[in-house]
């Protein structure tokens, strides 16, 4: 984990903090972390760096809850994703003096109108500084100076923010100076204009504000010594906005152009109180079973823990014992204790102190039903793109995008990451009709566009769980003549089998069509990307049809139709990885589906005769050739795997598990003596890492993302790596990484990332009914994420694509391969 914010500091500096801290009693002092921190209050400044995601600047976290964040300077009340934000300078953590400051600029040339997400920047060019420094008692100054006055034309557009998380405030009051008033879960008007943007009028305006002045745990108070602040609701504006404390900069002002006093309540003698984390769904009797219990790090005593075993007459204490201590991790102290000797069937709790998990079963039939099927059942269907999917009575969303695609104008910076170079690469002019892409693929997932690797990722592991597993499923009926879905209505094939043709109809149409692979499929505008809701509404079906108004590209090209945009590239390492993929497909497929089959093979070769000089990455090459040896047999491919032998032993943590399925295969001695010393060696490195790493038992390396998606792919590599190496691979490698992702996680949340999975899960998702603080079963997000540098964070909110939203590609059939990987390891066990 990267420790940046702190690199001014030398060790004995921190050494220093700490004793500081630690003789220091009550109120702020720096934390060797490099925030400031008593119990029960940090504030932070500046320590992370993603502002799109409400994730920087001033930040407030009371009694172990992120209440605010991202205090810094803004251009507009009610920020968005697009919005300009600073460039930022260099980060001082001051002993001396007790604070911290960072100099930031206007704009950043590193997303004016370039990179991933560009941003259209205004003309201003100015620098200032942020500092904060610990007030009397629990508060806080913070203070704005500027590098030069602000020019005349910005006056009254420029205003320091400080966002206050909704969703811990819906019910909750606000007193501004003597007006009161409560903070609604829905936006509502009157609405008013500022510059040039509509937003709610501010709530309140004032000098002295406090939040939720009737709770203890929540109450802050914020107080101007320069001017007027306004309580803005910015979801007026913008879906994911928060509640917006702002303050414009004065004309003429430098130093002091805004100062303010934050007072959150703290709470005297307040510790986080014990959190534990088990599997939410259970465990097969012969699994491992471990508790992590999370407590404050001050707190460095543990007490036994009782099993409970939950009967008709109630709850009956069956086990106890003592657990160990593991150590301090992030901000808490950890500790574990290992209950794997409790096979005997049934329902289970647990106690620690004051504290119950969850219940969970033991079973031998543990993850027969309602873990892995959702995924399948629900998750898959309702993101399929170009259908109308029904459950009974329920519509999740209509016939969409019939109208696809048009090709990509060339020289194209994307606002979501796309660029399409000087040329189409293909027979088809800019904005000319590509056909052949008006069927098949999902939504990936949170928007709608259809990236080539989500699609074939989604296809690759589902072909590798039939093959594997042998997933033979039916619960839908999936119409493509018709365009129609039915959930929970059987119609005699495999599911799995039927999910794979669909996403081959897309990526194999736009093969076809073009004679190379799409990079992907999106929304022309941002108008249409920022879409909410029902996928049948972002087009009207109907091909090339003019929409008066609809808007421009961030180039300039006007769009007139609501068609999506289909992107190419030249990029021969992923033309091998999906080379690859379409090889497996051919081999899972040639009884069930042999014409599929046919197709996706021999386009398998095409693209690895292509590209497969074209590109010196190891791993694609190693994939490509692994499964085309696996699917046709031919020796050829195997004997360019051996002569590759010094990049896979030098990259085997991304080879392994790609060479694995054809390692049998490989007669050559010194190849598999050295590849085998190789896979001991990084195995040997993983055990070292997953005990240093955390308490969870997999390698674990927190950031702004939530690690699931990570940890998920981990494991289901393992698994791979396992069935090459038994000797040298332990099962407990992808069990751990299931245990993760079903609730054996950090942080006061230990939902399951596995939406409708367990007793507690996400079900306040990221996905394309999002609006509707809703979810789709069977989708799994990202998790918990970090606030840097220590805070482990998963939110019931439904905008924070960096913790709960889903996607297409591994996020979701990773998780359903782990599951029906424990399914068959644990299968057929004694249970006594």
């Amino acid at each position: 984990m990267k420790r940046g914010h702190v690199a001014a500091l030398s060790g004995a500096a921190l050494l220093a903090l700490a004793g500081q801290a630690l003789a220091a009693g009550p109120g702020l002092r720096l934390d060797p972390a490099g925030y400031l921190a008593e119990p029960g209050l940090n504030v932070m400044a500046f320590s992370d760096y993603y502002p799109d995601g409400h994730q920087t600047g001033v930040t407030i976290i009371q009694h172990g809850v992120r209440v605010a964040a991202n205090g810094d300077l803004r251009l507009e009340a009610a920020p968005g994703q697009w919005s300009p934000m600073p460039a930022t300078g260099a980060r001082l953590v001051d002993p001396a003096h007790n604070s911290i400051s960072r100099h930031l600029s206007f704009p950043d040339p590193a997303k004016d109108r370039t990179g991933f997400n560009p941003i259209v920047y205004p003309d201003l060019k100015l620098g200032y500084s942020v500092t904060v420094t610990p007030g009397p008692g629990d508060s806080v100054h913070v203070r704005v100076d500027l590098d030069q006055p602000l020019p005349a034309r910005y006056v009254g557009k420029l205003g320091f923010n400080l966002e206050l998380f909704p969703g811990d405030l819906f019910g909750k009051t606000w007193l501004m100076d003597k007006t009161a008033g409560v903070f609604a879960r829905q936006p509502s008007g009157p609405m008013t204009a500022d510059q040039g943007a509509t937003i709610a009028a501010p709530l309140a305006t004032g000098h002295s504000l406090t939040v939720a002045p009737e709770t203890d745990l929540q109450r802050l108070g914020i107080t101007s010594q320069t001017g007027a602040l306004r309580l803005i609701d910015a979801r007026g504006t913008v879906n994911n906005g928060w509640f917006v404390v702002r303050e414009l900069v004065p004309a003429g002002a430098t130093k002091n152009a805004i100062e303010w006093t934050i007072t959150p309540h703290v709470v005297p003698g307040w510790t986080s109180p014990p959190v534990l984390q088990v599997s939410q769904v259970g465990y097969a009797p012969d699994q491992p079973k471990t508790l992590v219990i999370e407590q404050d790090a001050a707190d460095t005593r543990f007490d036994p823990v009782q099993l409970l075993r939950i009967t008709a007459d109630g709850p009956q204490p069956v086990e106890s014992g003592a657990p160990a201590a593991w150590g301090r991790f992030l901000r808490y102290g950890y500790a574990t204790w290992d209950f794997s000797s409790v096979r005997e069937p049934g329902l289970y709790r647990i106690r620690y102190r004051g504290a119950l998990s969850e219940p969970f079963r033991i079973g031998a039939d543990i993850y027969d039903r309602g873990v892995w099927q959702p995924t399948l059942d629900y998750f898959l269907p309702i993101q399929m793109c170009h259908m109308r999917v029904e459950e009974k009575y329920r519509v999740w969303h209509g016939l969409d995008h019939v109208d696809d695609a048009l090709m990509a104008p060339v020289n194209l910076n994307h606002f979501d990451g796309y660029a399409q170079g000087p040329s189409t690469l293909t027979r088809f002019k800019p904005l000319d009709h590509v056909p052949g892409l008006d069927a098949g693929g999902w939504h990936d997932a949170g928007d709608y566009d259809l990236r080539i690797e989500s699609q074939m990722g989604t296809v690759w592991l589902l072909a590798k769980m039939i093959e594997e597993f042998g997933l033979d499923y039916d619960a839908t009926t999936i119409d493509e003549t018709h365009k129609r879905v039915l959930i929970h209505q059987p119609d005699g094939r495999n599911d799995a089998v039927q999910q794979i043709e669909h996403g081959l109809l897309s990526v194999l149409g736009g093969y076809h069509a073009m004679g190379r692979l799409y990079r992907g499929i999106q929304d022309a505008t941002l108008a249409q990307y920022t879409l909410l809701g029902e996928a049948a509404n972002a087009t009207d079906n109907i091909v090339g049809k003019p929409v008066p108004g609809l808007g421009t590209l961030n180039n300039g090209v006007a769009i007139r139709a609501d068609d999506r945009l289909v992107f190419t590239e030249d990029n021969p390492a992923r033309e091998l990885t999906v080379a690859a993929q379409l090889a497996t497909v051919a081999r899972v497929l040639r009884a069930s589906s042999p014409a599929v089959a046919a197709d996706a093979l021999a386009t398998a070769r095409t693209l690895f005769d292509r590209a497969i000089d074209r590109t010196d990455e190891i791993g694609p090459r190693v994939f490509a050739l692994a499964e085309l040896a696996a699917t046709t047999g031919e020796k050829p491919y195997l004997q360019r795997l051996v002569a590759l032998k010094p990049r896979i032993v030098n990259a085997i943590a991304d080879t392994g598990w790609m060479l694995a399925p054809v390692f049998s295969r490989i007669d050559d001695a010194g190849f598999r003596a050295d590849v085998t010393a190789a896979v001991a060696t990084y195995e040997a490195g993983l055990d070292k890492a997953a005990r240093a790493d955390s308490p969870y038992g997999v390698p674990y390396k927190p950031d702004i993302w939530g690690a699931g998606w990570t940890i998920q792919e981990f494991g289901v590599q393992q698994w791979l790596l396992h069935k090459a190496w038994p000797q040298l691979v332990p099962t407990s490698r992808f069990v751990r990484a299931l245990d993760f992702v079903l609730g054996v996680h950090p942080g006061s949340n230990t939902a399951a990332f596995a939406s409708g999975v367990g007793a507690r899960s996400v079900t306040t998702a990221y996905g394309f009914n999002r609006a509707d603080w809703s979810y789709v079963p069977g989708g799994v997000v990202s998790g918990t994420a970090l606030i840097r540098p220590d805070l482990p964070e998963l939110k019931v909110w439904p905008y924070f694509w960096q913790q709960t939203e889903y996607v297409l590609g591994g996020g979701e059939t990773n998780y359903m391969f782990l599951v029906l990987a424990a399914r068959q390891l644990y299968a057929h066990k004694p249970s006594g």
